[in-house]
């Protein structure tokens, strides 16, 4: 209740605008109350991640139990989470610039954020995991996060996204998804086991 009722008033209000006291009001509880669940607004942040991604998990359960095939995998992930974010879509658009700010805890690069992240990159793992396609061993071991920054770029896109049923992040999904696709499944031939490790040591290199 606590959580519903602050992120209809950041929509409402904005973030910075509503405090604790005015979340605890509307949620009919005492302010001393609101501060026992949650410490803070940022708090109340990490709880709503904490929810949308149990709902992600929930939504891919079927699918990755089931289908083998990297792409079908991966784009049913995706727009799963697309499915499920769609009731906080308003909400992610007021709230957009605060998760954007590189030094914000709230940023899903923060380290706050980390248990979330990885827990977010775990779903990675298991549609790579569970693929039956062939591909390079190492790039295998490197894909669930490359994965997850691909869907940080598709988050992007749906912030912004205005089309009736943000049809054309559906729609960027299956065009990613299709490219993906078809450069991991031609990671493991001869002739391109050179540009693979090239790009790999790449990341590894930025990651460090």
């Amino acid at each position: 209740m606590i959580v519903e009722t602050a992120l209809r008033l950041f929509r409402e209000r904005g973030y910075e605008a509503t405090t604790m006291r005015a979340i605890a009001a509307e949620a009919g509880v005492s302010v001393g109350n609101a501060y026992y669940y949650f410490a803070s607004k940022e708090a109340l942040i990490q709880a709503y991640y904490d929810r949308a991604q149990k709902e992600h998990e929930e939504a891919c359960r079927d699918l990755l139990a089931t289908e083998t095939k990297f792409a079908a995998r991966l784009e049913g992930v995706l727009k799963a989470w697309v499915k499920v974010s769609e009731p906080y879509h308003a909400f992610a658009v007021k709230f957009f610039k605060h998760a954007a700010e590189p030094d914000n805890p709230l940023s899903p690069f923060s380290r706050e954020s980390s248990p979330q992240r990885e827990a977010a990159i775990s779903i990675y793992r298991e549609v790579v995991a569970g693929s039956r396609d062939r591909m390079d061993p190492e790039l295998r071991r490197e894909l669930p996060e490359l994965l997850w920054l691909l869907s940080m770029g598709i988050v992007l896109f749906w912030v912004h996204d205005t089309s009736p049923g943000c049809v054309k992040t559906y729609r960027l999904i299956e065009v990613s998804v299709a490219m993906v696709d078809r450069l991991v499944g031609l990671s493991h031939l001869p002739g391109l086991r050179g540009i693979t490790k090239d790009f790999i040591a790449a990341v590894q290199e930025l990651r460090a």
